[in-house]
């Protein structure tokens, strides 16, 4: 891909209106465009990002068995009304009427919608567990929407929902997704915390939030540090070892501000491995037993009596993680941003300042490294800017690597750097070197 043939607006300067990292950064270079107040359209850059966390995402949600389907945005306020919540939820929910005056809204979640699908479709016992989840875009009418895509109005998640026939088993899959979930932010190169939660409009009597740490993070944590140390790299989907994984998260005192307790935590937690900071929400787990299922009559057939299902929710914020993900890694004194491979919008950038070809932006020496490399995900920036001006861009934008053509790199040679890395020159001869070094650390 040429630079100069994309749609990718870079600015000079960060926007006077963003006044946090992800939101500054997004609108500089392009990655979104607000459409009203908490609404953006999703630019290539940015989208293209946000697809390859959808992914990551998916691939770790079928890795524990829940099977995919996607669920309309518009829903009929008749289930709402019967599981209770039509009028609890508040003004949050955005509610509209068709042209027949029938009461319509825009899904802010879906466990009355998903209910409904359960309980037309499974009738006995034998056919659960179901674990089912769908990525849709969902509405929330913020009051005020602010911090760009972090505190928006309309996003893009991923929401998952598990039928069960008792406790024990709905345990069972709750600890599958608490499992799905830390692999999900590994992959992302994330550092989330499991953390007891408050149940909110949702429900139920056991929450977590998956909790990143960051300075602009809205929720306030108070957390023992040693829990940055557990090790699940060996978790197999089995049940005492789920419910190992769990107690090992567990056992160290880790909660959001509305489950905080002053005496608790100051009993429970060492003077020296207190911490006390900030994070963004990236991720959120329930249980709620027959809270849905009962007011909605779902129910199968087990030993000739009848059964209300036992129910879980488990959500992540897809696009949300973008700015999560920026966040944590952007440099923001050194304009430097740093994807992890799995999710960058380009693997690799060429930054050619060589002789360009009759016809052509770039130089042969750019046609040649392009088509030796093209295994790769590859951006060529082909713009009149001099080299200096093309890293700050892209070490700006993001691109893990950078394959550098200046006036001072050998003629059968490339300068080959990772973006706050050292630097190297590898012969035209060797480029498989750089393909190598890239597709190993791919996740």
């Amino acid at each position: 891909m040429f630079l100069s043939k994309l749609l990718i607006p870079i600015l000079k300067n960060n926007p006077a209106e963003a006044k946090i990292k992800s939101h500054q950064l997004m609108l500089r270079v392009g990655m979104i465009k607000q459409s009203s107040a908490g609404i953006y359209s999703w630019l290539p850059l940015g989208f293209k990002v946000m697809k390859k966390i959808e992914k990551i995402v998916r691939e770790e949600q079928d890795n524990i068995g829940a099977q995919e389907l996607l669920m309309p945005t518009i829903q009929s306020s008749d289930i709402w009304k019967e599981s209770g919540r039509y009028d609890d939820y508040g003004e949050e929910m955005l509610r509209i009427k068709d042209r027949q005056n029938r009461e319509m809204l825009y899904g802010p979640t879906n466990e009355e919608l998903i209910t409904d699908i359960f309980r037309s479709s499974v009738k006995s016992y034998k056919s659960m567990p179901q674990l089912l989840y769908h990525i849709q875009w969902k509405f929330r009418d913020e009051l005020r929407p602010r911090f760009g895509i972090m505190r928006c109005r309309e996003f893009y998640m991923k929401d998952a929902y598990s039928f069960d026939l008792n406790d024990e088993e709905a345990n069972f899959s709750y600890n599958k997704f608490f499992l799905a979930y830390l692999n999900t932010f590994k992959r992302l190169n994330l550092s989330a915390i499991p953390m007891a939660a408050d149940t909110g409009p949702i429900g139920g009597n056991l929450s977590h939030e998956f909790i990143i740490l960051a300075d602009t993070g809205e929720s306030k944590i108070y957390t023992d540090k040693r829990i940055f140390d557990v090790n699940f790299n060996d978790t197999v989907i089995e049940n005492k070892s789920l419910k190992d994984l769990r107690s090992n998260y567990e056992k160290y005192y880790a909660v959001t501000d509305e489950k905080f307790n002053k005496k608790e935590f100051e009993k429970n937690v060492p003077e020296e491995h207190r911490l006390i900071t900030k994070g963004i929400e990236v991720g959120h787990i329930f249980y709620f037993g027959d809270k849905y299922s009962k007011p909605m009559n779902s129910s199968v057939d087990h030993q000739g009596k009848k059964v209300f299902v036992k129910m879980g929710s488990y959500g992540v914020g897809v696009s949300r993680l973008v700015g999560a993900i920026i966040e944590a890694k952007y440099d923001d004194k050194n304009e430097v941003m740093k994807w992890p491979l799995s999710v960058a919008p380009y693997e690799c950038a060429i930054l050619d300042s060589g002789n360009k070809l009759d016809g052509h932006k770039v130089s042969k020496k750019a046609l040649n490294v392009l088509d030796k490399l093209n295994m790769l995900d590859l951006i060529v920036d082909d713009t009149e800017d001099n080299i200096s001006s093309k890293i700050k861009k892209f070490n700006l934008i993001g691109v893990p690597y950078q394959i550098i053509l200046g006036s001072k790199t050998p003629d059968d040679a490339v300068e080959f750097r990772e973006v706050g890395g050292k630097s190297e020159i590898i012969k035209i001869s060797d480029l498989n070197k750089i393909e190598k070094i890239i597709t190993s650390k791919r996740s």
